[in-house]
């Protein structure tokens, strides 16, 4: 398979079955975040807007210093907000993550606002920094760009399992995610990813995914048993390591109860 222009592999290494993580970033909102990233061995950085208040432009800067230092860029919109997907794209996003998509319409309007025509409907442009923002001909630029966007399909519900096949089938799509956060919770049992029809979940999404080429990607799941019992039906080696913002936690937290440690021994001294 040949390697993708501008996404550092990405998907080339996911489906050769390489491991592959990826740094989620939340709350950070200068580019150091991405050069830790490439630091600490990351292969991409996912910048989620669904769940944070970080404008487009800050977003794209992320993206821009990921693709200067060879990491793939992925930016997570939110939901049906398929205006800003080509701004992301022009300002340096290798691919988007579209959350809670639930009938084939959605998907396939995600992929169409992603690619240039006639494959989609995406709106001209010349200059991007995949390129080094050299002005670049429209049938030179629409190709690179076109075959180098990635897209996830994030399925959240229900009802976007059941379309994962037809869903799979569609041009421009790359992945299919199931989200266990938000599946589970809609199913009644929030965070119970033990249930049956989790593993039914990712089995339908791995099916497809495998039936139509996709890769599959399995999200929101931190206990590692469970996790472990789900890789095996088919889910792509893409790892997320963490979110900044938890990530800051976790560590100030230790950092916390290490400076707290010997003065709580002294005062049992005393």
């Amino acid at each position: 398979m040949p390697q993708h222009p501008f996404s550092g592999g990405f998907l080339e290494r996911l489906h050769a079955g390489e491991p592959t993580l990826v740094l989620a970033i939340r709350g950070s909102r200068t580019t150091d975040v991405v050069h830790i990233a490439r630091s600490t061995g990351h292969h991409s950085i996912l910048v989620d807007l669904e769940h944070s208040t970080m404008s487009i432009d800050v977003a794209a800067q992320l993206c821009a210093s990921a693709d200067s230092l060879g990491l793939t860029a992925l930016v997570r919109v939110p939901e049906r907000e398929y205006g800003m997907i080509g701004r992301l794209l022009d300002g340096g996003a290798h691919g988007i993550i579209a959350p809670r998509i639930e009938t084939v319409e959605q998907a396939r309007d995600v992929a169409r606002a992603c690619r240039f025509a006639p494959r989609g409907q995406r709106s001209q442009t010349n200059m991007v920094p995949q390129l080094g923002m050299r002005p670049t001909p429209t049938r030179e630029l629409n190709q690179a760009l076109d075959d180098a966007t990635i897209v996830q399909i994030l399925l959240e519900t229900p009802d976007g399992v059941a379309n994962a096949e037809e869903i799979a089938a569609l041009d421009g799509v790359d992945m299919l995610a199931l989200g266990a956060n938000d599946f589970t919770a809609e199913l009644g049992v929030p965070g119970q990813y033990g249930d049956p029809r989790v593993h039914d979940a990712v089995k339908t999404l791995a099916d497809a995914c495998q039936k139509h080429g996709k890769l599959m990607i399995l999200g929101g799941i931190g206990d590692r048993t469970i996790l472990d019992a789900l890789v095996p039906l088919g889910v792509s080696s893409l790892r997320m390591t963490g979110t900044d913002t938890a990530l800051l936690f976790e560590a100030a937290q230790a950092h916390a109860q290490q400076a707290l440690a010997p003065l709580t021994q002294q005062t049992r001294s005393e």
